[in-house]
């Protein structure tokens, strides 16, 4: 099973976005998919349960808020079915300190969103920094990737964040566009790829690319298992 974490301290960045786009695009190529849901506003299982009403490939759902489930132990509310082979694990915003370090426990990939604006990239600036020095993701071989969202391309911010993250020596993996496809999808309990619109031909090749760049190091990895 391979883990990839959602994550920004920044709120309103995309995460819940990212998170069930991910996980649709994974069942929608064959793999069994599961979707953690750590935010207290549940926005990745009020999609889950609307997904449930349509005909799109099932996503094995599981509401991680420590305060949503009573009477159980943390390992069994965080269960997930044995043939898993791709977990998504959408985060809360604020993280820092332990709780940050207990939600980078046997992760492999990082994607952090980030809106083009100099708030949320001074915000994000500052949480890779933590991810660094007190999560020091680079000594756990944890590989970081940012994913711009809500782009307009020919703008003074979008060029502002382009110069920020180059800085930091982590790949820009995708740049998702400012559409609202997204929230179409979202109210449908869809991916963008699964919804009906002529415009999402736009939107596809960076789902593409992110699945990409996620599965070449899994490649990777299963080939050095068998040198």
């Amino acid at each position: 099973m391979r883990r990839i974490l959602i994550t920004n301290a920044k709120g309103g960045c995309g995460k819940s976005t990212l998170a069930t786009n991910l996980a649709s695009v994974y069942a929608s190529k064959g793999y069994h998919t599961a979707l953690f849901d750590h935010d207290e506003q549940h926005s990745s299982m009020r999609w889950l349960r609307q997904r449930e009403t349509t005909d799109c490939p099932m996503i094995h759902g599981v509401d991680a808020s420590r305060n949503r489930v009573q009477n159980v132990t943390r390992t069994w509310q965080l269960r997930v079915p044995n043939n898993t082979e791709r977990l998504i694990i959408d985060t809360p915003a604020g993280l820092k300190g332990d709780e940050l370090i207990k939600q980078l426990h046997g992760v492999d990939d990082i994607i952090i969103p980030v809106l083009p604006s100099p708030i949320d990239i001074q915000a994000t600036a500052d949480f890779i920094r933590d991810l660094l020095l007190i999560g020091k993701v680079r000594n756990r071989h944890i590989r970081l990737g940012i994913v711009a969202n809500r782009v307009r391309i020919n703008t003074l911010s979008f060029r502002a964040l382009e110069r920020f993250l180059k800085s930091l020596d982590i790949p820009v993996i995708a740049k998702l566009r400012d559409t609202q496809n997204y929230m179409r999808a979202a109210e449908q309990g869809r991916g963008i790829h699964e919804i009906q619109s002529s415009s999402k031909k736009l939107d596809l090749p960076q789902w593409d690319i992110l699945t990409d760049w996620l599965e070449a190091e899994a490649s990777f990895q299963e080939q050095q298992k068998h040198a």
